[in-house]
């Protein structure tokens, strides 16, 4: 790690050679070195715009950070030696070089061209390797070697001058800033301060961790201090700064970074293991007081920058790397008011503990069009179990409604608030679904008591030790994977907890996990599905809409034979907690009250009409004692719908491949894949447009659900969705994917949604307008059964294009034979909509709509990890992002046109400043000689003074850095020729201008001459007083 303190720019080498520069928020750059070696050391040219890198694999490099994509100028490649150290002193141009076997090596950082070196002390060539060199403020450098030994090398007489001996390690030096003192970190865990005249020992030794016995025996010793910093201060004690050390016996304690300031200690813990750390300075002359002011620590997964007071908070906490990324999606065009709106609620996100100092790292300028990720807002469900990890999301921007899935069955909706709510009354609503036979799906089932009955807490009836299978009229089977414990639960303004979902137990077996989400904000439904069936829940009215299986959702049109299975062995259910926890508190809450509902879907009991009602309608709830709040927190628990073959759970990737399936068994296990909301023709032939839900399996299977909604207002309250199925549209090769509609023209037809408002905010008496946004108007009588629409649905093999109402496919195009697609979204484009898809194999393509004509197809990254085909997804404008590691979002494009313009997109790290003027020594320290002046390196490095060193010691590897700044220079040329160009066609028009008036001039001017001339004949024989 580096750090320039004038151009405040940081650099970040990793063990794959990989560079990351970071200026002020949204600036950075990543650069790779080509032999993927290891970065061990890095050093910047301070405010001259280069940098310089050591390899493990023994080369350095010259870059230059004055175009906006750094590029490799030099490089030199040790043959016979192993770099250990490197040091660039400022404003020098030698660069001094370690080696393994105990020598220094100085290179030309202008020609990258090594230098003859100043022969070694003889008594320093033992089997120890230099461990740092910092440069003392005159013509001194100080040489520590693992052996132990320091040695003192006067630069102008090229000869040791002292040697010091410790009998311990040596990892890190490090000089007082007036060149009389300089303090070493050992592996004993002590720190030794040396006199630079001293007699051979130390003046000082510490032991910052170290237990100090009683008896006044030598300390006990600790574990190594990998590095120490000595910085000074105009008003008052130095600092020391250093990491590790810590005694022996304090097994499992956190990493530490120490801070030592006169008599008092700072012992800071850190998440993760210490890799370097850097002090911040105000000046960047080493012969001057540093005054520092700010700690950078770079962590294995972490960067963290500590004030020397409190500590500062990173304008970028995007802490991805706390717990896996199990999904992420990318939103564009995103509402104007949206970003302001999460931004405020993440500023006021508890910051106890944080400076109020800005964030030092601010070099570099946006480029144009420059876009990066900025931290807005951070929700969290605090857990490190796998119980509660997140599966699926599905956000609304507009509306700003939140649902997200997790792996134990689980659904829960926020809404999003402005103000602090305490939510005092948790409801429990249970859609009781009692199955008689499991093995047949037509089935008698007894409808149980329609009857609630209130609980006084749901801890009195705990999941049982062994649910029973057989038992159709007990509720020992009907528990849900999670607890949901009741208290008040205090919700920060931001994303409030509106209302939890869960599947439950049934019969012994386990609920399986959710495979599709969707929100509608129009509708006010979240739907979300299964290897077993769908559910569709209202979170307005609380309750669960429709609870079909796949089997009832093709109704006595279903084109497979299915094979019925029998219930499986009992299950031990999980007992994992479900916690919601906001960043204002870290309350648990569980239920306050209960209700039990009843949602019959047994066909021979009830209609279809019937069954797809609002529990809520003509029946009411009973909570007992305890009011219903509008801001209640309800938990639903959902059963498995009649006819449903309970599967097993798999957490892996594993939906269907098979581009045929054939097996029973197969077509058996068909799971919900994909939802999408809509308001298009939902029968063949119809003639105006009516909110529908489409349906996509996994054996590739689309299905159409009409929906009819109740009045807004008040009705809508009070009045229940009703949901009918409506047929079968089309059947593809694998599971759907994706899903999506264009209008008559060929543009994108986005589902409709509602703008946000207040939710938390109510005036009595006064009825809230919640707002629309319209949708296409139908057609008129003259075009019944003209097309209006175009369905486009997409699958892991091929994609399809539907014309509506007519539901006649019109375009056909199979994707992919010998792979599959893991993520497939319709984007807009600059000149229209197209299909982009992302196949396992790794090829991106592009298609054509509603013609399904390929446009692209790029081999760009083969699936290797699991964590790609989670993250993946395309936005709008030819962008994409995965995530190509724990810790790294990469966002790429597809897009000529942003291609094109990349170079103007960029951002530039090196911005022209004026170095800070140096110290002046005073008066009285040059008239007595208070320390040596500075000499010239050219007269003891220069080739005139000390020769040419040998070629077969170091290889010099011309780099291409010049080509991108060649490139930008031509591009430069040709925009000031262009502007020349210009400029001389209007110069040229002016100067015709100016020719022309000049000839007007001159013709004025004959005619006033001739004018001039008659007048003085006709006036020539004339006396004056006759005029």
């Amino acid at each position: 790690m580096a750090f320039d303190p004038v151009q405040k720019i940081l650099a970040i080498g990793t063990q794959r050679g990989a560079l990351r520069i970071f200026g002020r928020p949204g600036v950075e750059c990543y650069c790779q070195h080509e032999s993927g070696a290891a970065v061990i050391q890095l050093q910047f040219l301070i405010n001259e715009g280069a940098l310089v890198s050591a390899l493990a694999d023994d080369t350095v490099h010259l870059w230059n950070l004055r175009q906006k994509r750094p590029a490799v100028l030099h490089s030199l490649k040790f043959n016979r030696e192993r770099i250990t150290f490197c040091h660039l002193p400022f404003q020098s141009k030698w660069l001094y070089i370690g080696t393994e076997r105990g020598n220094v090596h100085i290179v030309n950082v202008e020609s990258f061209t090594l230098s003859v070196p100043p022969p070694p002390h003889d008594t320093l060539h033992l089997q120890s390797y230099l461990t740092a060199l910092p440069v003392a403020p005159s013509v001194q450098l100080i040489i520590g070697y693992e052996s132990g030994i320091v040695a003192l090398w006067d630069l102008k007489s090229k000869k040791a001058e002292y040697r010091y001996t410790y009998d311990e390690a040596i990892h890190s030096v490090a000089w007082h800033h007036e060149g009389k003192q300089f303090i070493c970190s050992h592996s004993d865990g002590t720190l030794t301060i040396w006199n630079m005249r001293g007699q051979g020992k130390p003046i000082q030794t510490i032991t910052p961790h170290g237990k100090q016995p009683k008896d006044g025996k030598k300390t006990e010793p600790c574990k190594p201090i990998l590095k120490v910093e000595y910085k000074t201060t105009r008003n008052g004690e130095p600092f020391i700064i250093l990491s590790g050390g810590l005694s022996f016996d304090t097994v499992g304690r956190l990493p530490c970074l120490t801070v030592m300031h006169g008599k008092s200690t700072a012992v800071l813990e850190m998440d993760y293991p210490i890799v370097d750390f850097l002090t911040l300075c105000e000046t960047p002359y080493p012969n001057d007081f540093q005054e520092p002011y700010a700690v950078v620590v770079l962590l294995e997964k972490d960067l963290v920058v500590i004030d020397l007071l409190p500590h500062i908070r990173k304008p970028l906490p995007l802490t991805i790397h706390e717990s896996p990324v199990t999904c992420c999606e990318y939103f564009a065009d995103c509402p104007a008011d949206l970003i302001p709106a999460l931004y405020s609620a993440g500023s006021r996100q508890k910051r106890q503990g944080y400076s109020k100092r800005e964030w030092p790292i601010s070099g570099g300028n946006w480029g144009q069009g420059r876009r990066s990720f900025h931290f807005l807002y951070n929700y969290t469900d605090v857990s490190d179990e796998d119980p509660f990890a997140i599966q699926i999301l599905a956000w609304c921007p507009e509306s700003r409604m939140l649902c997200v899935a997790g792996v134990s069955a689980n659904l829960l909706i926020y809404r999003f608030s402005k103000l602090e709510v305490t939510t005092e009354v948790l409801l429990e609503v249970r859609m009781q679904c009692e199955l008689n036979d499991s093995d047949s799906p037509d089935g008698g089932g007894e409808q149980t008591s329609g009857h609630p009955t209130p609980r006084a807490s749901p801890q009195t009836s705990g999941p049982p030790s062994h649910p029973s299978t057989s038992s159709n009229n007990s509720d020992s089977g009907n528990i849900p994977c999670l607890k949901v414990r009741n208290a008040p639960l205090k919700q920060s303004p931001g994303y409030q907890v509106d209302l939890v979902v869960q599947l439950v137990w049934v019969s012994g077996e386990p609920p399986q996990q959710i495979t599709s989400l969707a929100l509608n904000s129009s509708y006010s439904l979240v739907v979300f599905g299964n290897s077993n069936g769908l559910a569709v829940v209202d979170y307005i009215q609380k309750t669960v809409v429709l609870n079909l299986g796949t089997v009832e959702l093709y109704g006595c049109n279903d084109p497979y034979q299915r094979q019925l299975r029998s219930p499986r062995k009992s299950r031990q259910p999980s007992g994992g907690i479900l916690r919601a926890v906001t960043d204002s508190a870290n309350s648990w809450f569980k239920l306050a009250a209960s209700v039990s509902s009843l949602c019959d879907i047994n066909e021979g009991s009830a209609t279809s009409e019937d069954r797809c009602k609002s529990p809520t309608s003509g029946s009411a709830l009973w909570v007992g004692a305890l009011p219903v709040c509008l801001l209640s927190t309800v938990l639903l628990s959902v059963y498995p719908p009649r006819g449903a073959n309970p599967l097993d759970r798999d957490n892996s990737f594993s939906r269907s491949r098979s581009s045929s399936v054939t097996s029973i068994d197969k077509e058996g296990k068909e799971a919900i894949s994909s939802f999408h909301f809509c308001e298009t023709y939902a029968r063949k032939g119809d003639s105006v447009l009516t909110p529908c839900l489409y349906v996509g399996t996994s054996l590739g299977t689309v299905l159409c659900l009409a929906i009819t909604m109740p009045p807004a207002g008040e009705q809508r309250q009070l009045q229940p969705v009703v949901i009918s199925p409506a047929g079968m549209l089309v059947r593809l090769k694998g599971s759907v994917m994706r899903m999506s509609f264009l209008d008559a023209t060929g543009s994108h037809a986005p589902p409709a949604y509602e703008s946000w408002y207040e939710p938390n905010v109510t005036t009595d008496g006064e009825e809230r307008v919640r707002k629309r946004r319209p949708v296409s108007v139908s057609p008129s009588t003259s075009q019944d059964l003209s097309e209006n629409q175009y369905s486009v649905v997409c699958s892991e093999k091929q994609a399809k294009v539907v014309s509506l109402p007519s539901q006649t496919c019109i375009y056909k195009h199979s994707i992919t034979e010998s792979s599959f697609i893991l993520r497939a979204d319709m984007v807009q484009m600059s000149q229209g909509a197209c299909l982009a898809c992302f196949c396992a194999n790794g090829h991106i393509m592009t298609l054509s709509l509603p013609g399904l004509r390929p446009l692209m197809d790029v081999n760009y990254l083969p699936l290797t990890d699991m964590r790609i085909a989670r993250t993946f997804c395309f936005t709008n404008l030819g962008q994409a992002m995965y995530m190509c590691s724990p810790t790294e979002i990469q966002r790429i494009t597809y897009s000529q046109e942003v291609c094109e313009n990349l170079q103007e997109m960029l951002g530039e790290l090196f911005t022209p400043v004026e170095t800070p003027e140096a110290p002046n020594r005073g008066f009285f320290k040059g008239l007595f000689g208070g320390g040596a002046q500075s000499l010239d390196r050219e007269e003891l490095f220069g080739e005139v003074a000390a020769g040419k060193a040998s070629r077969s010691l170091a290889q010099h590897i011309p780099g291409p850095g010049g080509m991108e700044g060649m490139k930008g220079a031509a591009s430069g040329v040709v925009g000031e020729l262009a502007r020349a160009r210009i400029a001389l066609d209007e110069r040229g028009q002016k100067l015709g201008e100016l020719e022309d008036r000049t000839a007007a001039m001159m013709s004025s001017a004959d005619n006033f001459s001739k004018h001039a001339h008659e007048m003085m004949l006709k006036c020539k024989d004339k006396k004056w007083y006759q005029f």
